[in-house]
Protein backbone atom coordinates (compact mmCIF):
# COMPACT_ATOMS: atom_id res chain seq x y z
CA UNK A 1 0.00 0.00 0.00
CA UNK A 2 1.37 3.38 -0.97
CA UNK A 3 1.86 5.88 1.83
CA UNK A 4 -0.37 8.73 0.77
CA UNK A 5 -1.38 10.64 3.86
CA UNK A 6 0.93 11.62 6.67
CA UNK A 7 -0.56 11.82 10.18
CA UNK A 8 -0.58 15.15 11.95
CA UNK A 9 2.76 15.86 13.56
CA UNK A 10 2.96 15.44 17.32
CA UNK A 11 5.66 15.52 19.93
CA UNK A 12 3.71 13.32 22.37
CA UNK A 13 5.10 9.82 22.98
CA UNK A 14 3.26 6.79 21.64
CA UNK A 15 0.99 5.28 24.30
CA UNK A 16 0.04 8.45 26.19
CA UNK A 17 -3.57 9.59 26.41
CA UNK A 18 -4.90 11.19 23.25
CA UNK A 19 -8.48 11.41 24.57
CA UNK A 20 -9.63 11.53 28.19
CA UNK A 21 -13.35 11.62 28.95
CA UNK A 22 -14.20 12.75 32.47
CA UNK A 23 -17.69 12.36 33.94
CA UNK A 24 -19.30 13.02 30.57
CA UNK A 25 -23.07 13.51 30.65
CA UNK A 26 -25.44 13.93 27.71
CA UNK A 27 -29.07 14.45 28.72
CA UNK A 28 -31.81 15.17 26.19
CA UNK A 29 -34.81 17.16 27.46
CA UNK A 30 -38.28 15.67 27.07
CA UNK A 31 -40.58 18.51 26.09
CA UNK A 32 -44.36 18.62 26.07
CA UNK A 33 -46.93 21.07 24.83
CA UNK A 34 -47.55 22.92 21.59
CA UNK A 35 -48.26 26.41 22.90
CA UNK A 36 -46.10 26.27 26.01
CA UNK A 37 -42.73 24.62 25.54
CA UNK A 38 -41.91 22.98 28.85
CA UNK A 39 -39.44 20.30 29.88
CA UNK A 40 -41.03 17.40 31.77
CA UNK A 41 -37.96 15.19 32.10
CA UNK A 42 -34.74 14.04 30.49
CA UNK A 43 -33.37 11.07 28.63
CA UNK A 44 -30.10 10.18 30.36
CA UNK A 45 -28.37 8.88 27.22
CA UNK A 46 -24.86 9.19 28.69
CA UNK A 47 -24.64 9.65 32.43
CA UNK A 48 -21.20 9.99 33.97
CA UNK A 49 -18.71 8.17 31.70
CA UNK A 50 -14.96 8.15 32.29
CA UNK A 51 -12.61 6.62 29.74
CA UNK A 52 -9.15 7.10 28.30
CA UNK A 53 -7.95 6.29 24.79
CA UNK A 54 -4.20 6.08 24.35
CA UNK A 55 -2.45 7.37 21.27
CA UNK A 56 -2.18 4.70 18.58
CA UNK A 57 -4.55 2.17 20.15
CA UNK A 58 -7.98 0.87 19.20
CA UNK A 59 -10.63 1.18 21.90
CA UNK A 60 -13.74 -0.94 21.35
CA UNK A 61 -17.08 0.15 22.82
CA UNK A 62 -19.87 -2.44 23.02
CA UNK A 63 -23.34 -2.73 24.49
CA UNK A 64 -27.00 -3.25 23.67
CA UNK A 65 -28.86 -0.98 21.29
CA UNK A 66 -29.93 2.11 23.21
CA UNK A 67 -27.14 1.95 25.80
CA UNK A 68 -25.68 5.30 24.66
CA UNK A 69 -22.49 4.22 22.90
CA UNK A 70 -23.18 6.11 19.66
CA UNK A 71 -24.27 9.19 21.60
CA UNK A 72 -21.02 9.01 23.57
CA UNK A 73 -18.98 8.95 20.35
CA UNK A 74 -20.88 11.90 18.90
CA UNK A 75 -20.57 13.80 22.16
CA UNK A 76 -16.80 13.34 22.14
CA UNK A 77 -16.70 15.13 18.77
CA UNK A 78 -19.22 17.78 19.88
CA UNK A 79 -21.70 16.62 17.22
CA UNK A 80 -23.99 16.38 20.24
CA UNK A 81 -23.53 18.96 22.96
CA UNK A 82 -22.54 17.48 26.35
CA UNK A 83 -24.64 18.39 29.39
CA UNK A 84 -21.67 18.12 31.72
CA UNK A 85 -18.16 16.75 32.13
CA UNK A 86 -15.03 17.20 30.04
CA UNK A 87 -13.53 15.77 26.86
CA UNK A 88 -9.78 16.35 26.82
CA UNK A 89 -8.27 15.91 23.36
CA UNK A 90 -4.49 16.05 23.51
CA UNK A 91 -4.83 18.16 26.65
CA UNK A 92 -7.45 20.58 25.28
CA UNK A 93 -10.98 20.58 26.70
CA UNK A 94 -13.26 20.33 23.67
CA UNK A 95 -16.35 21.22 25.70
CA UNK A 96 -15.01 24.72 26.22
CA UNK A 97 -14.15 25.39 22.57
CA UNK A 98 -16.31 27.50 20.28
CA UNK A 99 -16.30 28.80 16.73
CA UNK A 100 -13.02 28.80 14.88
CA UNK A 101 -11.10 27.06 17.69
CA UNK A 102 -13.49 24.10 17.56
CA UNK A 103 -13.43 23.99 13.75
CA UNK A 104 -9.64 23.82 13.69
CA UNK A 105 -9.60 21.06 16.29
CA UNK A 106 -12.12 19.01 14.31
CA UNK A 107 -9.56 18.51 11.59
CA UNK A 108 -7.84 16.10 13.98
CA UNK A 109 -11.04 14.18 14.80
CA UNK A 110 -13.14 12.43 12.18
CA UNK A 111 -16.04 9.98 12.13
CA UNK A 112 -17.01 7.01 9.99
CA UNK A 113 -20.77 6.64 10.19
CA UNK A 114 -22.82 3.48 10.49
CA UNK A 115 -24.80 3.64 7.25
CA UNK A 116 -22.41 4.28 4.35
CA UNK A 117 -25.27 5.22 2.01
CA UNK A 118 -27.04 7.82 4.13
CA UNK A 119 -23.76 9.39 5.26
CA UNK A 120 -22.77 10.24 1.67
CA UNK A 121 -24.59 12.96 -0.28
CA UNK A 122 -26.11 11.16 -3.32
CA UNK A 123 -25.86 14.37 -5.37
CA UNK A 124 -22.09 14.65 -4.95
CA UNK A 125 -19.47 12.67 -6.81
CA UNK A 126 -16.69 10.96 -4.88
CA UNK A 127 -14.32 13.73 -5.95
CA UNK A 128 -16.67 16.38 -4.58
CA UNK A 129 -17.13 14.47 -1.31
CA UNK A 130 -13.38 14.23 -0.73
CA UNK A 131 -12.51 17.77 -1.83
CA UNK A 132 -15.13 19.28 0.46
CA UNK A 133 -13.19 18.43 3.62
CA UNK A 134 -9.89 19.58 2.13
CA UNK A 135 -11.34 22.97 1.25
CA UNK A 136 -13.04 23.39 4.63
CA UNK A 137 -9.68 23.02 6.38
CA UNK A 138 -7.51 24.87 3.89
CA UNK A 139 -5.82 21.75 2.48
CA UNK A 140 -6.84 22.27 -1.16
CA UNK A 141 -3.51 23.05 -2.89
CA UNK A 142 -4.64 23.49 -6.46
CA UNK A 143 -6.14 21.23 -9.08
CA UNK A 144 -3.05 19.17 -9.88
CA UNK A 145 -1.85 18.64 -6.29
CA UNK A 146 -5.37 17.98 -5.00
CA UNK A 147 -6.08 15.52 -7.80
CA UNK A 148 -2.95 13.59 -6.91
CA UNK A 149 -3.96 13.62 -3.27
CA UNK A 150 -7.42 12.24 -4.05
CA UNK A 151 -5.99 9.42 -6.15
CA UNK A 152 -3.63 8.52 -3.29
CA UNK A 153 -6.54 8.48 -0.83
CA UNK A 154 -8.54 6.12 -3.01
CA UNK A 155 -5.49 3.90 -3.46
CA UNK A 156 -5.05 3.80 0.32
CA UNK A 157 -8.57 2.42 0.79
CA UNK A 158 -8.34 0.02 -2.16
CA UNK A 159 -10.43 1.85 -4.77
CA UNK A 160 -9.40 2.77 -8.36
CA UNK A 161 -8.90 6.39 -9.36
CA UNK A 162 -11.80 6.03 -11.82
CA UNK A 163 -14.10 6.11 -8.77
CA UNK A 164 -13.66 9.89 -8.50
CA UNK A 165 -16.26 10.63 -11.18
CA UNK A 166 -18.83 8.19 -9.85
CA UNK A 167 -21.68 8.74 -7.38
CA UNK A 168 -22.46 6.81 -4.16
CA UNK A 169 -25.31 4.77 -5.70
CA UNK A 170 -22.86 3.26 -8.21
CA UNK A 171 -20.92 1.44 -5.47
CA UNK A 172 -21.55 -1.57 -3.25
CA UNK A 173 -21.98 -1.18 0.50
CA UNK A 174 -18.38 -2.13 1.21
CA UNK A 175 -17.09 0.29 -1.40
CA UNK A 176 -19.23 3.10 0.02
CA UNK A 177 -17.78 2.43 3.47
CA UNK A 178 -14.29 2.68 1.97
CA UNK A 179 -15.26 6.07 0.54
CA UNK A 180 -16.39 7.13 4.01
CA UNK A 181 -13.03 6.04 5.42
CA UNK A 182 -11.19 7.93 2.65
CA UNK A 183 -13.21 11.06 3.48
CA UNK A 184 -12.19 10.74 7.14
CA UNK A 185 -8.52 10.26 6.19
CA UNK A 186 -8.48 13.24 3.82
CA UNK A 187 -7.87 15.86 6.53
CA UNK A 188 -5.07 13.90 8.25
CA UNK A 189 -6.80 13.14 11.57
CA UNK A 190 -5.30 11.72 14.74
CA UNK A 191 -8.55 10.12 15.95
CA UNK A 192 -11.24 8.30 13.97
CA UNK A 193 -14.49 7.30 15.65
CA UNK A 194 -16.02 4.42 13.69
CA UNK A 195 -19.69 3.98 14.60
CA UNK A 196 -20.77 0.44 13.69
CA UNK A 197 -18.47 0.52 10.63
CA UNK A 198 -19.36 -2.98 9.41
CA UNK A 199 -22.85 -3.69 10.76
CA UNK A 200 -24.58 -2.93 7.44
CA UNK A 201 -22.20 -5.11 5.40
CA UNK A 202 -22.04 -8.77 4.41
CA UNK A 203 -19.75 -10.98 6.49
CA UNK A 204 -17.09 -11.31 3.79
CA UNK A 205 -17.08 -7.54 3.25
CA UNK A 206 -16.91 -6.95 7.02
CA UNK A 207 -13.58 -8.78 7.12
CA UNK A 208 -12.22 -6.63 4.29
CA UNK A 209 -13.19 -3.36 6.02
CA UNK A 210 -11.82 -4.50 9.40
CA UNK A 211 -8.51 -5.49 7.80
CA UNK A 212 -8.44 -2.15 5.97
CA UNK A 213 -8.86 -0.25 9.25
CA UNK A 214 -5.98 -2.19 10.79
CA UNK A 215 -3.73 -1.57 7.78
CA UNK A 216 -4.49 2.17 7.80
CA UNK A 217 -3.78 2.38 11.53
CA UNK A 218 -0.38 0.77 11.07
CA UNK A 219 0.43 3.02 8.10
CA UNK A 220 -0.76 6.38 9.40
CA UNK A 221 -0.51 5.96 13.19
CA UNK A 222 -4.25 6.42 13.74
CA UNK A 223 -6.16 6.12 16.99
CA UNK A 224 -9.58 4.46 16.82
CA UNK A 225 -12.73 4.36 18.88
CA UNK A 226 -14.73 1.51 17.34
CA UNK A 227 -18.39 1.39 18.41
CA UNK A 228 -20.05 -1.95 17.69
CA UNK A 229 -22.43 -4.59 18.94
CA UNK A 230 -20.64 -7.44 17.18
CA UNK A 231 -18.40 -8.81 19.91
CA UNK A 232 -16.37 -10.94 17.50
CA UNK A 233 -15.41 -7.86 15.45
CA UNK A 234 -14.50 -5.92 18.59
CA UNK A 235 -12.33 -8.74 19.87
CA UNK A 236 -10.44 -8.93 16.58
CA UNK A 237 -9.70 -5.24 16.17
CA UNK A 238 -9.51 -3.76 19.71
CA UNK A 239 -6.63 -3.36 22.13
CA UNK A 240 -8.98 -2.45 24.98
CA UNK A 241 -12.74 -2.83 25.32
CA UNK A 242 -15.32 -0.88 27.28
CA UNK A 243 -18.81 -2.27 27.95
CA UNK A 244 -21.71 0.18 28.26
CA UNK A 245 -25.09 -0.37 29.87
CA UNK A 246 -27.83 2.24 30.12
CA UNK A 247 -25.61 5.29 29.78
CA UNK A 248 -22.69 4.14 31.89
CA UNK A 249 -19.49 2.14 31.55
CA UNK A 250 -19.73 -1.12 33.52
CA UNK A 251 -16.46 -2.83 32.58
CA UNK A 252 -13.17 -1.99 30.90
CA UNK A 253 -10.17 -4.20 30.22
CA UNK A 254 -7.78 -5.34 27.54
CA UNK A 255 -9.46 -7.34 24.82
CA UNK A 256 -7.77 -10.59 25.87
CA UNK A 257 -8.57 -10.15 29.57
CA UNK A 258 -12.20 -9.20 28.99
CA UNK A 259 -12.94 -12.19 26.78
CA UNK A 260 -10.93 -14.62 28.93
CA UNK A 261 -12.52 -13.58 32.24
CA UNK A 262 -15.45 -11.14 32.19
CA UNK A 263 -16.13 -9.85 35.71
CA UNK A 264 -19.36 -7.87 35.39
CA UNK A 265 -22.63 -9.87 35.24
CA UNK A 266 -23.77 -7.96 32.16
CA UNK A 267 -20.53 -8.71 30.30
CA UNK A 268 -20.86 -12.38 31.24
CA UNK A 269 -24.32 -12.43 29.69
CA UNK A 270 -23.13 -10.67 26.52
CA UNK A 271 -20.25 -13.07 25.97
CA UNK A 272 -22.41 -16.12 26.69
CA UNK A 273 -24.59 -15.12 23.73
CA UNK A 274 -21.72 -15.42 21.21
CA UNK A 275 -22.17 -18.61 19.13
CA UNK A 276 -19.27 -21.06 19.29
CA UNK A 277 -18.44 -22.76 15.96
CA UNK A 278 -18.14 -26.16 17.63
CA UNK A 279 -21.37 -28.14 18.21
CA UNK A 280 -19.92 -30.12 21.10
CA UNK A 281 -18.76 -27.01 22.95
CA UNK A 282 -21.97 -25.12 22.09
CA UNK A 283 -24.10 -27.90 23.63
CA UNK A 284 -22.08 -27.98 26.86
CA UNK A 285 -21.62 -24.31 27.60
CA UNK A 286 -23.95 -22.37 29.87
CA UNK A 287 -26.09 -19.61 28.41
CA UNK A 288 -26.97 -16.70 30.69
CA UNK A 289 -30.49 -15.51 29.93
CA UNK A 290 -31.42 -12.00 30.98
CA UNK A 291 -35.12 -11.53 31.69
CA UNK A 292 -36.98 -8.28 31.30
CA UNK A 293 -36.33 -5.41 28.94
CA UNK A 294 -33.66 -2.74 29.03
CA UNK A 295 -35.00 -0.05 31.42
CA UNK A 296 -35.90 3.31 29.95
CA UNK A 297 -33.03 5.82 29.90
CA UNK A 298 -35.65 8.44 30.82
CA UNK A 299 -36.30 6.64 34.10
CA UNK A 300 -33.21 4.58 34.98
CA UNK A 301 -33.29 2.36 38.09
CA UNK A 302 -31.82 3.62 41.34
CA UNK A 303 -28.56 2.09 42.48
CA UNK A 304 -26.87 -0.25 40.02
CA UNK A 305 -28.68 0.17 36.74
CA UNK A 306 -28.28 -3.51 35.92
CA UNK A 307 -29.82 -4.81 39.15
CA UNK A 308 -33.31 -5.26 37.65
CA UNK A 309 -31.93 -7.97 35.32
CA UNK A 310 -28.92 -9.26 37.27
CA UNK A 311 -28.82 -12.95 38.33
CA UNK A 312 -26.24 -12.04 41.00
CA UNK A 313 -28.28 -9.23 42.58
CA UNK A 314 -27.97 -8.92 46.37
CA UNK A 315 -30.48 -7.49 48.84
CA UNK A 316 -28.08 -4.78 50.01
CA UNK A 317 -26.49 -1.94 48.00
CA UNK A 318 -27.49 -3.12 44.52
CA UNK A 319 -30.78 -1.19 44.39
CA UNK A 320 -29.65 1.80 46.45
CA UNK A 321 -26.01 2.63 45.61
CA UNK A 322 -24.61 3.11 42.11
CA UNK A 323 -21.25 1.29 41.89
CA UNK A 324 -18.18 3.20 40.75
CA UNK A 325 -15.94 1.91 37.96
CA UNK A 326 -12.95 0.62 39.93
CA UNK A 327 -9.89 -1.51 39.27
CA UNK A 328 -10.46 -5.07 40.47
CA UNK A 329 -7.52 -6.65 38.64
CA UNK A 330 -4.51 -4.86 37.09
CA UNK A 331 -5.88 -2.92 34.13
CA UNK A 332 -9.35 -4.46 34.59
CA UNK A 333 -12.07 -2.09 35.85
CA UNK A 334 -15.59 -3.13 36.88
CA UNK A 335 -18.63 -1.23 38.14
CA UNK A 336 -20.03 -3.92 40.46
CA UNK A 337 -20.23 -3.98 44.27
CA UNK A 338 -19.69 -7.73 44.39
CA UNK A 339 -17.20 -8.35 41.58
CA UNK A 340 -14.59 -9.95 43.84
CA UNK A 341 -17.14 -12.21 45.55
CA UNK A 342 -18.66 -13.27 42.22
CA UNK A 343 -15.20 -14.04 40.84
CA UNK A 344 -14.32 -16.08 43.93
CA UNK A 345 -17.58 -18.03 43.74
CA UNK A 346 -18.85 -16.70 47.07
CA UNK A 347 -22.02 -15.41 45.40
CA UNK A 348 -23.91 -17.78 43.14
CA UNK A 349 -26.30 -16.72 40.38
CA UNK A 350 -29.99 -17.06 41.10
CA UNK A 351 -33.24 -16.71 39.20
CA UNK A 352 -34.80 -13.28 38.97
CA UNK A 353 -38.23 -12.33 40.24
CA UNK A 354 -41.26 -14.17 38.84
CA UNK A 355 -42.90 -11.00 37.55
CA UNK A 356 -39.89 -10.26 35.36
CA UNK A 357 -39.96 -13.81 34.01
CA UNK A 358 -43.63 -13.47 33.10
CA UNK A 359 -43.09 -10.11 31.41
CA UNK A 360 -40.21 -11.45 29.32
CA UNK A 361 -42.33 -14.12 27.66
CA UNK A 362 -39.65 -16.80 28.12
CA UNK A 363 -40.88 -20.36 27.73
CA UNK A 364 -41.11 -22.32 31.03
CA UNK A 365 -39.01 -25.06 29.38
CA UNK A 366 -36.12 -22.69 28.70
CA UNK A 367 -33.32 -23.16 31.29
CA UNK A 368 -32.21 -20.22 33.41
CA UNK A 369 -28.70 -19.55 34.63
CA UNK A 370 -27.67 -21.20 37.87
CA UNK A 371 -29.21 -24.04 39.87
CA UNK A 372 -32.75 -22.69 39.92
CA UNK A 373 -35.31 -24.12 37.49
CA UNK A 374 -38.25 -22.29 35.98
CA UNK A 375 -40.56 -24.23 38.34
CA UNK A 376 -38.65 -22.89 41.33
CA UNK A 377 -38.89 -19.37 39.95
CA UNK A 378 -42.64 -19.44 39.41
CA UNK A 379 -43.30 -21.38 42.63
CA UNK A 380 -40.70 -20.21 45.16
Amino acid sequence: MTAAVEPAATDAPVGDALVSVEDLKIHFPIKRGLLVDRTVGHVYAVDGVDLRINRGETYGLVGESGCGKSTLGRGMLRLVEPTGGRVLFDGTDLVGLKGEELRRMRRRMQMVFQDPMSSLDPRQSVESLLVEGLRAHGLDKGREATGKRLRELLSAVGLPSTSLRKYPHEFSGGQRQRIGIARALAVEPDLIIADEPVSALDVSVQAQVVNLLEDLQAEFGLTYLVIAHDLAVVRHISDRVGVMYLGGLVEEASSDDLYAEPLHPYTKALLSAIPVPDPAVEDRRERILLTGDLPSPANPPQGCRFHTRCPWKQATRCDTERPALREVLPGHKVACHWAEDIRAGKIRPHAVEAELVEESGISPDMPLVGPASMTEVLNP
